[in-house]
């Protein structure tokens, strides 16, 4: 009798034992071998696999899926958040969530990156492509997710005002530079767009926008600031450098 149970016993353990032995083999087996990435603009899809999955263990399915459910995910520059979509075992997929981002301004040696609304939203020690810089104004002292402390609040409002309409019209600037009085300059490469006041902005934008082809090659700086939109003659100029 004492014998059977030792051997039941016996049995009992090597099932466990297997089905453990099993279940490892599983676990270390599951590797998640594709992986697709949505949402991304400002990193390429393989810096955003490279900053999640840093080694070999975030490509394990099941370790993934703990780490992405009930743990913090990884902190990225200009990123919200990102959410892992299991579309089978060895592959997922990757939804980024970018902040929205329409200007920086330099402040003590960094880049402090603002969204529509004016709120700080990232710092970095480099230039993202594709972001205006702002440039000739004054602040306070700049603080993350607080609104950017400009002394004059009309250019406030300007800036978002203009930084909004070229995000919307997806027109690529480099620089906008303020002068004392308010005025506006956008740096495009070789060309320069002397805006002016913040007067009939909309227009001035547009017009930019339908501009951009015959700009293309040219050295030199157009100047929107007498733009008028109830003129119906061209009430602007375009001087090329020498």
């Amino acid at each position: 009798m004492k014998d059977l149970r030792k051997s039941r016993r016996r049995v009992k353990f090597g099932i466990i034992a297997a089905v453990i032995f099993l279940g490892t083999v599983i676990f270390l087996s599951l590797q998640i071998r594709n992986i697709s990435v949505t949402g991304n603009k400002k990193y390429t899809s393989e810096q955003i696999i490279d900053m999640i999955f840093k080694d070999g263990w975030d490509r394990n399915a099941v370790f993934c899926l703990y780490k992405d459910r009930f743990q913090r995910h990884e902190q990225i520059p200009f990123v919200e958040d990102y959410k892992i979509v299991f579309q089978s075992p060895v592959t997922v997929e990757v939804i980024v969530y970018e902040k929205s981002v329409v200007g920086y301004v330099s402040y003590m040696g960094s880049y402090m990156y603002f969204d529509k609304d004016g709120i700080v939203v990232e710092s970095s020690s480099g230039k993202l492509d594709g972001i205006p810089w702002v440039t000739g104004l004054q602040f306070g002292h700049i603080a993350l997710h607080q609104p950017l402390p400009v002394e004059k609040g009309k250019i406030f409002s300007e800036i978002l005002t203009l930084t909004q309409l070229l995000s919307t019209k997806e027109i690529p600037v480099d620089q906008i530079r303020y002068d004392s009085r308010g005025d506006a300059t956008l740096f495009m490469g070789d060309i320069r767009v002397f805006l002016g006041s913040n007067d009939q902005m909309n227009g001035k934008i547009s017009e930019l926008k339908d501009q951009l082809p015959v700009l293309g090659g040219l050295s030199g700086t157009l100047y929107l600031d007498t733009y008028d939109e109830a003129e119906t003659v061209t009430s602007y100029r375009f001087v090329k450098d020498k």
